[in-house]
């Protein structure tokens, strides 16, 4: 059982934005959508809170209103095995009013950063000669979306 669990303060959109999130990963699901109520300072029935799962892991969404954002202070890390699945992520989370930016990261449109990550990156990042490592920290800055070639090119020099 997750004895930790991500809350995530939206605006109004925590019930678009958990549907958006459940169609871009596998093995996702919404669980419970609960609902303000009459004399609330939003319209009755506007979702309020909702439990959701991506690909194993629980978090919540909460419409608390327009008092706290997003920022890069936090983010999403994504394991993306292969460059078709990061290719896939990249499109999904930028569409639509998302930001690309750099070294993997991006923003989605609900302005929530993500970290799109091939495990070969940090394997190739601590290679115990610090002149591959270099050249990849060198690649990988000059990358917005990850390249799994490039990064092994750096590497191989």
């Amino acid at each position: 059982m997750q004895t930790i669990t991500p809350y995530l303060w939206f605006d109004t959109q925590a019930e678009e934005a958990a549907n958006f999130y459940v169609s871009v990963f596998k093995n996702s699901k919404i669980v419970t959508v609960s609902r303000y109520g009459e004399g609330a300072p939003v319209p009755a029935g506007t979702a309020m809170g909702v439990s959701f799962v991506l690909d194993g892991l629980e978090l919540n969404a909460f419409n608390g209103g327009p008092m706290f954002t997003f920022n890069e202070a936090i983010s999403l890390y994504v394991n993306a095995e292969t460059q078709p699945e990061i290719d896939e992520l990249w499109e999904k989370l930028t569409a639509d009013g998302g930001e690309p930016s750099q070294c993997g990261w991006l923003k989605d449109r609900y302005g929530l950063s993500w970290q799109i990550v091939p495990p070969v990156l940090p394997q190739l990042l601590s290679d115990p000669n610090p002149e591959i490592a270099g050249r990849v920290m060198q690649a990988m800055l000059g990358m917005g979306k990850l390249d799994i070639a490039g990064l092994q090119a750096a590497a191989a020099g």
